[in-house]
């Protein structure tokens, strides 16, 4: 077997076996929950026999293993049961959901990383200038702010203050894409704002530490313009360091919008986890956690190989 292809398959597997590890320790986590669940569920009123029998219809009588394992199993074929709180499959609910919060993370995905690398290259070239320094400055300010004060400023400033855009992102199937566009850009521009000054100075840390090089200042010994020498010499050379930021922020867009989602009632998976924790509906909780976990670990070997690919010292094992 060539050593790229069993690099490659060893992070797979690795992957495999973390998100195994997450979904035992999400499900233990449940567990140790305090309370009884078809108490909570029945209501103080509910006779011993009624207790007894919905357990048994729940499956709560039988061992934690059991239990575990038949969800794993029926999580492997995409069945996660059925909600408690609205007696639907789960799978129903996840599949609503999940078309609101990809569109959501696609896009602030599609304006971010552009823009957060061309900032990050713009700063490499004009190092220490006042552009420099300004976009420094901004995006140190949009990494100490967290995301519920991002959201409620803009919705102080361009919903309540200038009316330009709804406080409320409400988007169903029968939006059409410009009008889902408009009733969510301020959820995106939270997400858009809180995500691109990590991949702007991931960027413009990659690409001064390669300007560092001997074979950079070779080049412009040579007389290359400064502008090629970044983004043909230096560019290439710290594409790793910059996948990594990039999966990782984009696996942040999907999983980390459960705040955005809340404080705009977003329809996405976000809010489906807190309306599923505040009704204890567990089996929504572990299907939205699942798919949270392997989305950001998804993204993390995604991420790994295209780094390994990318740069050719990596591809081989030492």
């Amino acid at each position: 077997m060539p050593p790229l292809l069993k690099l490659i398959l060893s992070r797979l597997a690795l992957g495999v076996v973390t998100l195994l590890v997450v979904s035992a320790l999400m499900f233990v986590g449940i567990e140790l929950l305090p309370g009884d669940l078809a108490q909570q569920i029945l209501g103080q009123s509910a006779t011993p026999d009624t207790l007894a029998a919905f357990r048994a219809e729940l499956g709560l009588d039988q061992p934690a293993h059991i239990r575990y394992f038949e969800w794993l199993a029926g999580a492997a074929q995409g069945d996660f049961g059925n909600s408690l709180a609205s007696r639907r499959p789960v799978a129903d609910l996840l599949g609503s959901r999940l078309a609101n919060t990809m569109f959501l993370a696609v896009y602030a995905a599609v304006i971010a990383v552009p823009v957060a690398i061309t900032l990050g290259l713009l700063s490499a070239l004009w190092r220490n200038s006042i552009f420099d320094r300004t976009v420094n400055i901004g995006a140190l300010s949009a990494i100490s702010m967290p995301e519920f004060f991002v959201a409620y400023l803009l919705v102080l400033v361009m919903s309540i203050t200038y009316g330009w855009f709804p406080t409320l992102a409400r988007v169903d199937e029968a939006s059409s894409l410009l009008d889902a566009m408009y009733r969510s850009f301020l959820p995106a521009l939270t997400l858009i704002l809180v995500v691109i000054a990590h991949m702007m100075r991931m960027t413009r840390a990659a690409i001064i530490n390669v300007l560092a090089a001997p074979y950079i200042e070779m080049a412009r010994l040579k007389g290359v313009p400064r502008w090629r020498v970044i983004t043909h010499h230096a560019l290439p050379n710290a594409l790793a360091p910059i996948i990594n930021v990039v999966a990782l922020n984009l696996a942040y867009l999907i999983v980390g919008v459960v705040v955005v989602e809340v404080v705009f009632s977003y329809p996405g998976l976000g809010q489906l986890l807190v309306d599923a924790v505040a009704n204890r509906d567990l089996p929504v909780v572990q299907a939205v956690g699942l798919f949270f976990a392997g989305t950001y670990i998804l993204l993390n070997v995604a991420a790994d190989i295209l780094s390994i690919l990318s740069n050719p010292r990596l591809r081989h094992a030492r």
